[in-house]
């Protein structure tokens, strides 16, 4: 009888510890070995890691993600730790340096169907029943239904199969319907979505939807049905800009008619590290919860390179389809079961070392230590080397209870082009101090062979501590640079005061005016980091945000010309988030 107590109490020592190492939270850009851009064209100005247009889907108890140029896939138990599968699914005569852009991934009942984009119609639809294996075969060798962003949607209830494709800045969205057996097109394309950027302002071309000389472009279709109504979304204006979004409309049919859904962009991220949340896919995870994965911007060494990034979603008690990116570049839990995502998806760590001083090993030319910690992925701090014992330490100011790292490498001097089938990894060691003297080891990763390019370390237990020293080993590639070391938890001091002389400035309905755009101005509140902007077409909708980092104004141009919005503004800092403002309303 002792030994079998004593055997239940191993048993349950061992599933406790495998439930406490389990991360509850992620960070975006999302953590996975993103392979490097494949066309010589694109790395003209640097050879970097590139993926875009992603898209997931929950199928026999895994996530599954497949996105533009990886010569691959990945899945996944949790969301969280990604497993990549190679596989090319392109032929040989088909001489394509992208092999899968923009793939379609659905499934029908038991099946999961991949196809890639195309300008022709000599490429393969693929399924698989085993996909965790990588068992592939083909189900046509060459579809008619080929195009560029397809989409296949399989409509459960009514046993259909719709295609949605496009990719322009003249041309509309289309349909179709694909025939159930052959999966080859039945009856003629439709037009379902085109953009109408005179009447909003967030369709518009340009970083700030303000560069006119180019019309926007629509790509990126993707179909949810939800309660018999079918919600159409569309990517907008242009994948290189930070204000990449996801619209939506919604129809009672596959193939519409659809009308705009008051409340857009539903998936929308201007401001913070991470920028941009357009041309997605909307998914449910193990507890029918939705998600949106979606694009993320960086497109310094090429306008196409980018990341990938995955925000809490959902349908409200409207049905207005919403996705929730405020803060969604800091910690946010992941799929648990009795969590909706109208309440708190962000874990509440606040990012303690904003702009705080920074010592490094060394610096490589105008590539300052201060961009590791400025909070803009586009920037970033650079050693002259990939050596062993180059370093950079971040200076807390105080210190402060850390429960998350998350370290972002950038892509200086790479030399990889494609997906290769491995790499050394990233090796490096983490150290705590109190004096920036006497260092401890905090994470010692300096054996590691994982490719961890956006590496996120949740701590199981809190470290506290004032400075840290982030220590290379090794570099799979390139030297060692840093575009965001960041520091999740809590400081020790006052979080924010409510924010004072919030006022959105706006042209009035009667007025002469641009009035897709809104000026924001409020007043300092010196215990701030930054701000973040609420925004949406009635008071309790405000679904829309925008993050400010030190500045009293903003100009935003998202707005749609013909309707009343209403704003709110907040405060944080390292130590919390501030009271929310009064919600002003803007005719």
């Amino acid at each position: 009888m002792q030994k079998n107590l004593i055997l239940v109490f191993l048993i349950f020592s061992i599933f406790s510890i495998e439930v406490t190492a389990q991360n509850k939270t992620y960070c975006n850009p999302i953590n996975i070995d993103y392979g490097y851009c494949p066309i010589p064209d694109f790395v003209k100005q640097g050879k970097h890691r590139a993926t875009a247009d992603p898209v997931i889907t929950f199928f026999k108890g895994e996530y599954y993600l497949f996105s533009t140029n990886q010569w691959g896939y990945w899945h996944s138990k949790d969301m969280s730790d990604w497993k990549y599968i190679s596989k090319k699914f392109l032929r040989p005569e088909h001489k394509v340096y992208d092999e899968l852009c923009a793939p379609s991934l659905s499934f029908v009942n038991d099946t999961l169907l991949v196809v890639g984009s195309t300008h022709g119609k000599e490429f393969p639809l693929w399924m698989s029943t085993n996909p965790s294996k990588g068992e592939w075969k083909e189900l046509i060798h060459k579809s008619e239904a080929a195009a560029w962003d397809p989409q296949l949607f399989w409509d459960k209830d009514t046993d259909e199969i719709y295609e949605y494709y496009g990719s322009s800045n003249l041309y509309p969205l289309y349909g179709m319907k694909l025939n159930r057996k052959t999966f080859q097109p039945e009856g003629e394309r439709i037009p379902v979505l085109a953009l109408n950027d005179y009447e909003h302002g967030w369709e518009r071309f340009g970083e700030h939807n303000d560069n006119t000389f180019l019309q926007p472009f629509t790509e990126g279709a993707f179909m949810t049905k939800h309660k018999d109504k079918y919600f159409l979304q569309y990517g907008a204006p242009g994948t290189e800009f930070s204000g990449y979004a996801d619209g939506v409309y919604v129809g009672n049919h596959p193939l519409g008619p659809f009308e705009y859904q008051s409340h857009n962009p539903f998936s929308y991220k201007p401001g913070g590290f991470a920028r941009g949340a357009g041309h997605g896919a909307t998914f449910t995870d193990v507890n029918n919860h939705y998600w949106h994965v979606s694009t993320i911007g960086i497109c310094v060494k090429n306008n196409f390179e980018r990341r990938l990034g995955i925000w809490p979603a959902g349908f409200d008690k409207d049905d207005i389809l919403y996705s929730n990116t405020a803060y969604g570049d800091y910690p946010t839990f992941l799929p648990s079961g009795n969590k909706g995502h109208l309440s708190e998806s962000f874990a509440g760590w606040m990012l303690l070392n904003y702009n705080k001083p920074v010592q490094v090993s060394s610096t490589l030319g105008g590539f300052q230590p201060n961009l590791a910690v400025d909070e803009d992925i586009k920037t970033y701090w650079s050693a002259k080397t990939a050596n062993k014992g180059e370093y950079l330490i971040s200076d807390l100011g105080e210190k402060s209870t850390i429960n998350a790292i998350q370290i972002n490498y950038a892509d200086q001097d790479a030399d990889i082009m494609g997906k290769p089938d491995t790499t050394t990894g990233h090796k490096y060691i983490i150290y705590t101090s109190d004096d920036n003297k006497n260092w401890k080891v905090a994470i010692d990763k300096s054996k590691s062979t994982k490719d961890v390019p956006h590496e996120y370390i949740e701590l199981q237990k809190p470290l506290v501590a004032h400075y840290l020293k982030l220590e290379n080993i090794s570099m799979p590639t390139g030297k060692f640079a840093i575009s965001g070391f960041r520091i999740f938890g809590k400081g020790s001091g006052e979080k924010p005061a409510e924010v004072k002389g919030f006022i959105p400035l706006r042209s009035g309905p009667r007025v002469k005016g641009e009035r897709r755009n809104v000026w924001f101005k409020w007043q300092q509140e010196p215990n701030a980091d930054g701000y973040v902007i609420y925004f949406g077409k009635s008071a309790d909708k405000l679904y829309g945000s925008i993050m400010v980092y030190g500045k009293t104004e903003y100009y935003f141009n998202g707005l749609d010309r013909s309707d009343a919005y209403y704003f709110q503004i907040e405060a944080f800092n390292n130590n919390g988030i501030g009271v929310r403002s009064e919600v002003v309303k803007s005719e």
